[in-house]
């Protein structure tokens, strides 16, 4: 078993939630719980929620890739989302992205050199209205982000020590 025994307790929690024979339905939660846990779901971590859900790994596996707030490769302590769909790149979600991109000094996908950020695009957030919209770590949304905001924000999260 890969994850702690507390986590396990979290799934169980999740399981009790459906039917018994319907245990993939928690299958995202557990996922979301492994990634909370280990920073990202590597190959180990499917297989053991598979596992631990008795349902096939490529059942997890798939939805570990189709859904982008789950992580199959190592990313930063934080992974920056900025919204890059048509509404908000219309209303500055590109210029953010290059704006966070050169104070980065790293591309989409790609993490600093000192492995404390991660920037990715992603879909549609639901706050168009409110955009440029960036998601810190699938969590906390960031909305109307200027260049003051998002300078203060990276200096915020810069200050956050290990827990």
């Amino acid at each position: 078993m890969l994850l702690s025994e507390q986590a396990y307790k979290k799934i169980d929690r999740e399981l009790t939630k459906y039917p018994d024979d319907q245990k993939q339905s928690a299958i995202m939660a557990a996922l979301a719980i492994a990634q909370d846990e280990q920073g990202w779901v590597s190959p180990e971590v499917i297989e053991d929620v598979a596992q631990y859900l008795g349902q096939a790994p490529i059942l997890v596996q798939e939805i570990a890739t189709f859904y982008n707030m789950f992580d199959t490769k190592p990313i930063g302590r934080f992974k920056i989302t900025v919204c890059t769909n048509l509404p908000c790149a219309l209303r500055d979600g590109e210029k953010t992205m290059d704006y966070l991109k050169q104070k980065l000094g790293i591309g989409i996908g790609q993490t600093s050199s000192d492995g404390q950020f991660t920037l990715v695009e992603g879909e549609c957030m639901g706050a168009c209205g409110d955009s440029p919209v960036l998601l810190v770590n699938n969590k906390h949304m960031c909305v109307r982000m200027s260049a003051q905001k998002i300078d203060e924000m990276l200096a915020d999260l810069s200050s956050v020590k290990e827990a």
